[in-house]
């Protein structure tokens, strides 16, 4: 097989061509096209002659489908060509290049020739004619370094080559290159961790159902299929996938057209947002991967998510809806929803996210749902068998942390109610790369794969491998009230402040109201403006005012006198209700997030209270499954199980290396004032 390397260094060489006449912005345009053209050009070159044979002898007597069927046999593919041009023979016509290239377009089957419409290809055409670049951008695309038969550039070398052309096309502008794929060697090890259990039951005739969400050039569907046929050639693997983007769609499903036996591989590749429109609602699969994008927002398919969300468990969406900046979990939520029954053989989910869906999101004060709710619904359902930390300058288009997640909806016994968490971040697991792609630094050898995967499989506890119970992972958030504290005073700025209360403005409304206004102004101004600490002794003093005034006040109205009058103050005493019981500072609430393992009123009384001996328990806040006090969420934190201190370095070393750095600024200055 070739080096995808070469091959994409020398198509990218396009670029020098046609860098005069076209933007940077369009240089994928004309790229990418010609690499899927030449592709199929190479593919069908052993049977050209009997296409057009075929097609000479019955393009007049068939009607369309009963042609077509023949024209793919006489191809011995599920697509064909019946042109009497290639590529190649297209350079002997150099003044009709255009016209004939046309042509030659044209006569590809009909899914062929979709897949190059998604390019808006006849424009390219005509655009590169224009310029006088058609000839040269052909004649490049004929050369022995772009031979892409089959027998030299395999599926996945392909796929290697459209995704490196990619992220060139996206760096060169600065944009976001790894949105589209996953760096290969990620690949190999998702694809080893969801089929890990299963590889010593593949069976002769099996038929297995792979998925990706989010599909882009399909490099996670082959790659998986590549790693089941390694262990079994006789299992059938039918791939599906979805992709939003045109062009990445269109090398997907010409991929799949080019590696399948007929045209359902590349019909199961389906165009459009997973997220507004579910291209398989009614589909099950046997194993789902998928790197979907990070902090992408989704407002171009709010309404469609919302929608569905409002479904409830009828949709896909019932665990609860992320910020709208981030749809990864619901990605997660769509494969999720597409796992088949255990007693039918379960599936298996490996998912790529950053830190994030990890932790983001407290459980909601309103019952709504959020991330919080959609980590729990997972971690309580016992999906999760592993969690893997990948090093940082690992992708493409970002330095951050990735993390993998290995779910399953049929985990063996000895994996049940606990997740597994890998560190696989330290230097033992990453090696640095000769030169640098974007952001990627750093890569995955198969060693180095092949340990984390005996990790996985030993499944011990160890400097990099714990193992935990998903209550662990568990808390419940506790409201803390403290008591309010007040001091009163009918001071004239007090007075004054009654004048923007709710109730007392409402008064307003009726001549009677008006009058009962001066009246309660008038009846504060006569009580003395002493400051009072207590509210009880207070609350006498304006009483009596208020029955000897003959006042009838509503209570809302009476509140307002006292919010008026009152400031806080932490060194007045505790302000209590009509029961005795002590009012609630709002401004002092707080929440103390406390274990699933520990009970919530001795660890108050054993973490909280010697702190704050005059607070207490929020009883109305509970959890809407359990009942319980406090609401349950759940968050995965490495750091917390992974943390390894650092002592500082003695103070003596910081201090001569603080000398030697003033010696060498002294030194400096003088080599320049000399």
């Amino acid at each position: 097989m070739s080096d995808f390397n070469e091959i994409s260094n020398f198509v990218w060489g396009t670029a020098d061509l046609i860098r005069d006449k076209f933007k940077r912005g369009d240089y994928e345009e004309v790229i990418l096209p010609f690499v899927v053209l030449r592709r199929l050009d190479s593919v069908l070159e052993p049977n050209n002659d009997d296409v057009r044979e075929a097609y000479e002898q019955y393009g007049g007597e068939l009607n369309e489908q009963a042609l077509q069927e023949v024209l793919k046999d006489a191809a011995d593919a599920p697509f064909y060509n019946y042109s009497e041009y290639t590529l190649e023979t297209l350079l002997d016509e150099p003044s009709d290049i255009e016209r004939n290239l046309k042509e030659y377009v044209h006569s590809f089957s009909p899914e062929m020739q979709e897949i190059l419409d998604n390019f808006g290809f006849e424009s390219t055409i005509e655009e590169l004619a224009k310029h006088d670049l058609l000839y040269k951008v052909v004649k490049r695309f004929t050369q022995p370094e772009v031979d892409l038969h089959p027998d030299r550039v395999d599926n996945s070398t392909m796929g290697d080559i459209f995704e490196e052309l990619i992220r060139r096309f996206n760096e060169s502008l600065d944009e976001n290159p790894g949105e589209h794929f996953t760096p290969r060697e990620v690949v190999h090890l998702m694809a080893e961790l969801a089929i890990e259990p299963d590889r010593d039951t593949f069976e002769e005739n099996q038929i297995l159902h792979v998925y990706d969400p989010c599909c882009g050039t399909g490099g996670m569907l082959t790659e998986t299929e590549g790693r089941i046929k390694q262990i079994n050639d006789d299992v059938e693997v039918w791939s599906f996938g979805q992709e939003v983007n045109p062009q990445t769609h269109a090398i997907a499903k010409s991929d799949m057209f080019i590696k399948g036996e007929d045209t359902t591989a590349a019909n199961n590749i389906s165009d459009g947002s997973t997220l507004a429109e579910d291209a398989f609602p009614d589909k099950q699969f046997d194993y789902m991967l998928a790197n979907p994008p990070y902090g992408k927002d989704w407002k171009s398919d709010k309404e469609a998510v919302k929608k569905e969300y409002e479904q409830g468990w009828g949709g896909r969406f019932g665990a609860g809806l992320p910020a709208k900046d981030d749809g990864q979990f619901l990605f997660l939520q769509t494969m999720l929803s597409k796992m088949q029954d255990p007693d039918e053989g379960g599936s298996r989910v490996a998912f790529i996210s950053n830190g994030s869906p990890l932790f983001t999101a407290d459980p909601n004060i309103s019952d709504s749902k959020n991330e919080c709710s959609i980590r729990r619904w997972i971690i309580e359902n016992d999906w999760i068998e592993a969690m893997i930390r990948l090093p940082d300058e690992l992708f493409y288009n970002t330095k951050i942390t990735t993390y993998v997640w290995v779910l399953s909806n049929d985990k063996p016994d000895e994996r049940k109610e606990q997740i597994q968490l890998i560190d696989a971040s330290g230097e033992e697991f990453w090696t640095l790369m000769d030169d640098n792609k974007g952001d990627k630094r750093k890569e995955l050898t198969e060693d180095q794969i092949q340990n984390i995967l005996k990790i996985y499989k030993k499944k011990d506890n160890t400097a990099n491998s714990q193992i935990h119970s998903l209550r662990e992972f568990g808390y419940r958030k506790v409201r803390i009230e403290r008591p309010l504290r007040k001091n009163f005073r009918a001071s004239e700025d007090r007075i004054e402040q009654i004048k923007d209360e709710r109730a007392f403005q409402n008064l307003s409304g009726s001549k009677e109201g008006k009058q009962k206004q001066k009246a309660i102004i008038k009846m504060l101004h006569g009580i003395d403006d002493g400051l009072y600490k207590n509210r009880g002794g207070f609350e006498e003093i304006v009483d009596d005012a208020i029955e000897e005034a003959g006042l009838d006040l509503k209570k809302s109205v009476r509140g307002n006198i006292f919010n008026a009058l009152g400031e806080k103050d932490p060194d007045a005493e505790i302000v209590r209700d009509s029961k005795g019981r002590p009012e609630r500072d709002t401004d002092l609430s707080d929440y103390e997030y406390i274990p699933l393992e520990k009970d919530v009123r001795d660890y108050f009384e054993e973490e909280v209270q010697p702190y704050r001996p005059n607070a207490w328990i929020n009883e109305d806040m509970t959890d809407p499954n359990d009942g319980e006090l406090g609401k349950i969420g759940y968050e995965i934190n490495f750091n917390r199980y992974f943390y390894n201190y650092e002592s500082p370095r003695p103070l003596e070393n910081i201090e001569k290396d603080i000398k030697r750095v003033k010696q060498q600024v002294v030194d400096m200055i003088q080599e320049v004032t000399e």
